[in-house]
């Protein structure tokens, strides 16, 4: 008798444990077809910025745009007065190096002291440099930021392609703490081959692979589960209509 419990009862369990691993399989389906963009742009995010906590750090100081004329003052006596001249020698001290060159990310607003540490930025770099130089100098200017970069507006300077009024859609003084935004006036293909340039070419292959096999990955997991799930939909129909007919 006792053995014959056992064998039902090992019977039993032998034939939940599909039906409890196919329940979870189901939520697991359910779970991953409803946040599919949701773990689609979290792995993108996961990707270019392992830490996003430097995005969001990148985004207020670029807005606050704390310049430090403490941390270039030991520079200042190679610098002339003449707030061009003050530029030229920023611009060739500090040769231009994307984000992903210097830093590993695509995008990223470092500190004076980062900059100088590894002598190397982007217009973002370039532009908290002379900034600081400026206002150790005691020179008025403006931080100017556009969709595809930074720049620093004092008096005298000459506007170019790319650094002008109408291309601008945020303008900070930091004298007065003045804040100004406006729609800019720049090609929509101006600013995606900017992305393109400052964004995809410089991106370290390795990074390149990853995303792309990722978004690969989680696409074919889609269609695959997909897939099942039809199946399976025709197979409970079909046995539905076997049973309508006996």
């Amino acid at each position: 008798m006792s053995v014959g419990k056992n064998i039902t009862n090992s019977s039993t369990e032998t034939t939940a444990m599909p039906d409890g691993f196919e329940r979870s399989e189901n939520v697991f389906r359910r779970v991953f077809r409803r946040y599919f963009p949701l773990v689609f742009i979290l792995w993108i995010i996961f990707v270019l910025y392992p830490n996003p906590l430097n995005f969001i750090i990148s985004v207020q100081r670029l807005l606050n745009f704390d310049a430090d004329p403490g941390a270039v003052e030991f520079m200042l006596n190679d610098f002339p007065s003449d707030p061009v001249a003050v530029e030229k020698a920023v611009l060739a001290g500090i040769p231009y190096r994307h984000d992903w060159e210097v830093y590993n990310v695509p995008w990223y607003c470092p500190t004076i002291e980062e900059v100088l540490e590894r002598g190397a930025g982007d217009c973002k770099s370039r532009a908290l440099v002379l900034a600081s130089v400026l206002e150790a100098k005691n020179i008025p200017y403006q931080v100017n930021l556009s969709p595809i970069h930074v720049w620093v507006n004092y008096e005298g300077k000459q506007e170019t392609s790319i650094e002008n009024d109408q291309v601008e859609f945020y303008r900070y003084d930091p004298e007065t703490g003045e804040r100004q935004l406006q729609i800019p006036d720049i090609g929509l293909s101006k600013v995606m081959d900017s992305f393109w340039r400052a964004f995809w070419t410089p991106m370290p292959d390795s990074r390149k692979a990853l995303l792309i096999g990722g978004i690969l990955a989680l696409i074919a997991a889609r269609v695959i589960l997909r897939k099942k799930r039809v199946a399976r939909y025709d197979t409970i129909t079909e046995k539905g209509g076997l049973s309508l007919k006996s």
